[in-house]
């Protein structure tokens, strides 16, 4: 067993717990992940089997809602990890293992090698599971939050503090402010408007794991709600670590209404459909561009800044694409690109 580092207090404490509590004094232990939140994960290696511990600080994290969603979609029959051992007090658990492939770098090394049906698979695979958490039977989800209209403006609210404001330097004159209050609260009222399902809220590649079994292998789900069918959808397909060409991801669209109209779901028309797909999605990429900013300046994690581009590009599309949501997209091309380019060369390393 390493011994910890004596400056990181959590490592040392999670080091115990696996040696003394769980009996893992041969098990070796090394970083596995971090994420947005103060979540991190370490592999332990006991032989030829390794785990995963998940330390969540219990004064910053609550492990209630992962141990509640967790069991949800376990039961449902996809495949979420296994806790095998808790310490709740400590903010510790031990789960199983799903290895270390990412969707990400799978569709990556797919797409570089031109393997058109090797990316359909894995994409067939995910929204497969994704159909089945959202036929489920309504009572697995009943005890979840739903997302309210106060929920969905404070997500976009943080676009004009930490993207706007922080990111870019510019603060919107009062009809500009009007224009994005009237833009905020017709994409919730858009989004309250579609037929409510369990949403993970970040289904995308970098959480989900390719596995030999059950594939995929679904993390950091423990912020699920109940709320718009195509949330998670645009999570998958309007990916903001990795694009693809609109057709084809127009295809998996309306391949996924298809799914759902033969499980009985009332998916609406094609067309109502896509315009729900891309409203929920100008929700999301507004969201994330305030995050991913939010990431770099309050949190010192510069990582996502690399992603900004392809989120903006999404919701410039989207934007441009409804004559109700057009004078976001006017407003983006007066007043937001130039100065992205400028704050990107900025704060590039």
């Amino acid at each position: 067993m390493p011994v910890a580092d004596a400056s990181d207090s959590r490592l040392e404490k999670l080091t115990r717990w696996v040696s003394d509590d769980l009996g893992f004094g041969d098990a070796s232990i090394a970083p596995a992940s971090a994420d947005a939140s103060f979540r991190r994960y370490f592999r332990v290696t006991r032989g030829s089997d390794t785990y995963i511990v998940m330390d969540a600080p219990p004064d910053k994290e609550d492990l209630a809602p992962f141990l509640k969603v967790g069991r949800i979609l376990r039961d449902i029959g996809v495949n979420a990890p296994v806790v095998l051992a808790r310490d709740s007090a400590r903010g510790l658990l031990l789960l199983s293992d799903f290895g270390t492939k990412l969707y990400l770098d799978a569709l990556s090394e797919a797409d570089a090698l031109g393997r058109p049906a090797a990316v359909d698979r894995l994409y067939g695979d995910a929204l497969q599971a994704l159909l089945e958490i959202q036929t489920a039977d309504a009572a697995l989800g009943a005890g979840l939050p739903r997302y309210s209209h106060a929920l969905l403006m404070r997500e976009m609210e943080l676009m004009p503090e930490w993207f706007l404001q922080r990111h870019l330097g510019l603060t919107p004159s009062p009809p500009q402010r009007q224009m994005l209050n009237q833009l905020f609260d017709a994409l919730s009222n858009a989004a309250l408007s579609q037929p409510a399902v369990i949403v993970h809220r970040d289904y995308h590649s970098r959480n989900l794991l390719v596995t030999a079994d059950h594939n995929p292998g679904i993390l950091d789900f423990q912020d699920a709600v109940l709320g718009p069918v195509t949330y998670d959808v645009v999570s998958l397909l309007k990916d903001c670590y990795i694009a693809w060409p609109a057709p084809r991801v127009r295809e998996w669209v309306l391949g996924f209404r298809e799914s759902l109209l033969e499980r009985g779901f009332a998916a609406g028309s094609a067309a109502q459909f896509l315009r729900c797909f891309d409203l929920i999605g100008l929700q999301r990429h507004i969201k994330v561009l305030g995050i991913f900013a939010r990431l770099y300046y309050r949190d010192g994690k510069p990582g996502y800044l690399k992603d900004l581009p392809r989120v903006l590009d999404y919701t410039r599309e989207a934007a441009a694409a409804y004559t109700e949501t057009a004078p976001f997209a006017d407003f983006i091309a007066a007043n937001i690109d130039a100065r992205f380019a400028e704050a990107q060369q900025r704060v590039a390393p």
